[in-house]
């Protein structure tokens, strides 16, 4: 098919074709650059503050990344070399346009809150220079200080407009971002393990399987919940499907570990319990630390604020990609201008997982199941319904249930995503 039956090259409505497919060292760039992220300096703490113990950290993140790789390779990409379409797309022809555009403003708003977070944490790094305090309000939706927000606003515009660029760029800046970042990490890691050590204390309340389920499930979303079908639609090769465990081993491991003992350290030598994303970085690694912070948050954020770009065009017949993904950007930017947001991620990720995870199912079921159950598949585009009941309740079900055991019951968010 040709590059001009899409809108902006990018093949939003037909199957990648073969000129257009990528090799992949794109993929692994990609998702080193995205997973070794600004929010690493968030969630890494937050087991520390939580009283995970040292053994169960290491143990539990290890087993919960092998079993997120191995849900990308099996689950996620042989859908997407076969089809080689968007997420959205698959979705339109199985559930109808007007039932994927109510999906459609659900997952575009839940990825702008999550490369919000980025944007936040980024914005943080960049305000130390400049002596900007970084400071969690109480209430979820209240502002940071006037000139927090001032520097979320700058941040927030280079993201989206590198997102805005497309596929292709994002990946670039994410090959280029990556290597260094991994150093940084690693350094990290090394420098401050021994008051990691030192420091641990406080009653267990973080245990080895709730550790498990978070690393497993934290991108509920992008394997389960397939999103990354439009990333993985451009691989040419199945080996591409590894290239999550760079992020999972190096990010959602060395980088949430090393994140943890930078909050160690910092109790230990100024019993500051706040886990400021940037002053965690300067004090342990100068201005290299706080480098890294911004660019961590740049890489994850732009291919989040893209896949959210991809949900918003679907909405509105003609808009391109481009307008779309400044769209998302600017939501993702008034997201990032509430810090509390940041704080909430553990259960935030589970959550969004959750609402977005049975969809995944919908998608796994019309391609491996419906033919051999003599079902027909793609059942909306081959027979011109609009609106598919059956998805919506096969959808709606278990969110509902999800939601309930999560916010009545208290059940740990990521718990909820397998089941939903």
């Amino acid at each position: 098919m040709a590059e001009t039956e899409s809108s902006g090259g990018e093949f939003e409505r037909t199957p990648v074709p073969e000129s257009a497919l990528l090799g992949p060292s794109k993929f692994w760039g990609m998702y080193a650059g995205e997973h070794c992220a600004g929010t690493e300096f968030m969630i890494g703490p937050l087991f520390l503050a939580a009283g995970a113990s040292l053994q169960d950290v290491v143990v539990g993140l290890l087993l919960g990344n092998v079993l997120a790789v191995l849900t990308w390779r099996y689950l996620v990409v042989p859908i997407a070399m076969a089809k080689r379409m968007t997420l959205y797309y698959q979705l339109e022809r199985i559930a109808g346009s007007q039932m994927v555009k109510l999906y459609n403003v659900v997952n575009g708003v839940l990825f702008c809150f999550l490369a919000g977070a980025m944007v936040t944490v980024s914005a943080s790094a960049v305000g130390v220079p400049f002596g900007v305090d970084y400071k969690v309000p109480e209430e979820t939706f209240a502002l940071g200080s006037p000139s927090f927000t001032l520097i979320v606003v700058l941040v927030g515009i280079v993201m989206s407009v590198i997102a805005a660029a497309g596929y292709t760029t994002v990946a670039r800046v994410a090959n280029y971002a990556a290597p260094w970042m991994i150093a940084v990490f690693a350094g990290a890691f090394w420098s401050d393990a021994i008051a990691f050590i030192q420091n641990e204390q406080g009653e267990k309340a973080f245990p080895f399987w709730q550790l498990v389920a978070f690393a497993w499930l934290c991108n509920g979303a992008m394997h389960f919940g397939m999103a990354d079908l439009s990333i993985f639609r451009y691989a040419r090769h199945a080996s591409s499907g590894w290239a999550p465990a760079i992020g999972m081993f190096l990010g959602h491991y060395v980088a949430w570990i090393s994140a943890g003992l930078l909050l160690a350290a910092q109790i230990k030598l100024s019993q500051l319990t706040d886990p400021n994303p940037g002053v965690m970085a300067f004090s342990a690694l100068g201005w290299t630390g706080v480098l890294c912070v911004v660019i961590a948050g740049w890489t994850t954020a732009n291919p989040t604020i893209y896949r959210s770009g991809l949900a918003f065009q679907s909405l509105i017949p003609g808009m391109s990609l481009v307008t779309a993904t400044l769209i998302a950007g600017a939501v993702a930017t008034i997201a990032g201008a509430f810090p509390n947001l940041a704080y909430k991620l553990l259960d935030f990720v589970g959550t969004y997982g959750t609402i977005l995870g049975p969809m995944g199912a919908v998608i796994f079921v019309d391609y491996w199941l419906m033919k051999r159950m003599g079902l027909t598949e793609e059942y909306a585009a081959r027979t011109g319904m609009q609106f598919n009941m059956a998805v919506l309740v096969a959808w709606g079900l278990p969110v509902a249930v999800g939601l309930y055991l999560i916010f009545k019951q208290g059940v740990f968010a990521a718990y909820c995503v397998v089941p939903a």
